[in-house]
């Protein structure tokens, strides 16, 4: 992970820290490119959790988006679950 990478994490993880008791609800945002096989990756890496997921098609039909509700125990957790689905080709989260 590069420097920029790791420092904007570690800012993260002090943001929701200080915005959150643990356990807390999370809402996950993912943009991928329209393909079954991605769309299915997110939904699988949070599969087990009781998320609600929910996506969308972009108007073109290019892109989907992808909204997770989901308890996590730790603001750590939230970083290791973004740090996992970073490895799918395309995601972009927000």
């Amino acid at each position: 992970m590069d420097k920029k990478t790791q420092e904007f994490y570690e800012r993260l993880k002090v943001e929701l820290d200080d915005a959150n008791v643990w356990p807390a609800e999370y809402l996950f945002k993912f943009i991928v490119p329209t393909d079954k096989e991605k769309v299915d990756a997110v939904e699988n890496a949070f599969n087990a959790m009781g998320a609600v997921i929910n996506t969308t098609q972009s108007k073109t039909g290019k892109f989907t988006s992808i909204s997770v509700n989901v308890r996590m125990k730790s603001s750590q957790s939230i970083i290791d679950k973004y740090l996992e689905v970073s490895t799918i080709e395309g995601i972009i989260s927000l």
